[in-house]
């Protein structure tokens, strides 16, 4: 009300289209240039590049989830966007992410439906420094898992198109340039989701590192490898308004975001995640739902 000139910034984001498009091309390159390499590069260019490239995907398939490629009044046609996103990831991930990140937007800290929410096992057992090290390298394996056991839901025709398009196009890797390079491809998702200084961001969105305060958001470089999630509360404040516009919001409403608490490295996220032992993956809000809860 204050800011209505915050609502031109709810449109989509026509450029994500080309950039997703790069990304997957420039993926699709990299695969022809592992396939005879030695292991060990296979991993390093895997790790130095590859994890960069398919976690940063991750991210655009988090914009096209809120229709930013296409705009909510062509909904399918970001759908469709999502598999061909994911395609370099090399598993299915793009539309059971939507469904689920939907309640993470409407229900923030749910008990038994944000499953952004470790569980009770995740919490009791990783809670030694070492512990919490090891999660944060099995993230992505916590991330695939945790929905099953928290909020298991109906499989749907588009998470089926999904599973199918992601296993033809990795047989088609596999045909075309061999066992490196789906290697490589699969690699770069794993190392990417975990011990990964872009991997920062799942720890600095939500964890309570200062009691009461429940988002935080980062205003770093690796913005710019990540659609700019780092602005937190911007993007739950706004959730309609692509990446490329949040840092437009928080300048317009600088008197709201200016002085909560913010993180300019997701480095130390990390480090301090580890080693503060006030802090464990039981660190989040966790709230008991009432009334009526709709889900996709």
């Amino acid at each position: 009300a204050k800011h209505p000139e915050i609502k031109a910034l709810m449109k989509p984001d026509t450029n994500l289209i080309w950039v997703v498009l790069l990304m997957v091309l420039a993926q699709l390159l990299a695969f022809y240039l592992v396939k005879d390499l030695d292991w060990k590069w296979v991993l390093f260019w895997a790790y130095v590049f590859g994890s960069c490239v398919s976690h940063s995907m991750t991210l655009a398939i988090h914009e096209i989830s809120h229709n930013s490629a296409f705009g909510n009044r062509k909904a399918m046609w970001n759908r469709w966007f999502g598999i061909f996103a994911n395609l370099p990831l090399g598993v299915p991930y793009s539309i059971s992410f939507k469904r689920y990140h939907m309640d993470h937007h409407r229900y923030l800290g749910g008990d038994g439906i944000d499953v952004d929410i470790p569980t009770n096992f995740e919490g009791w057992f990783f809670c030694t420094r070492f512990r919490k090290f090891m999660w944060i390298v099995l993230q992505p394996l916590f991330y695939a898992i945790r929905p099953l056991c928290i909020n298991p839901k109906p499989i749907t025709r588009l998470e089926i198109i999904n599973l199918l398009a992601q296993l033809s196009f990795d047989v088609a890797i596999y045909y075309l340039w061999g066992v490196k390079s789906v290697c490589y491809m699969l690699a770069g998702s794993v190392l990417g989701l975990g011990l990964h200084p872009i991997s920062g961001h799942f720890i600095a969105e939500h964890y309570m590192f200062l009691k009461g305060h429940e988002t935080y958001s980062y205003y770093g470089p690796l913005n710019l490898l990540t659609f700019n999630v780092g602005y937190h509360n911007e993007h739950h404040d706004f959730p309609n308004i692509p990446g490329k516009s949040l840092p437009l919001v928080k300048k317009i409403a600088a008197e709201y975001y200016d002085n909560l608490p913010q993180y300019n490295s997701w480095i130390k996220v990390l480090y301090d995640f580890v080693m503060d032992d006030t802090i464990s993956p039981y660190s989040r809000m966790k709230r008991q739902l009432k009334g009526e809860v709709k889900q996709d």
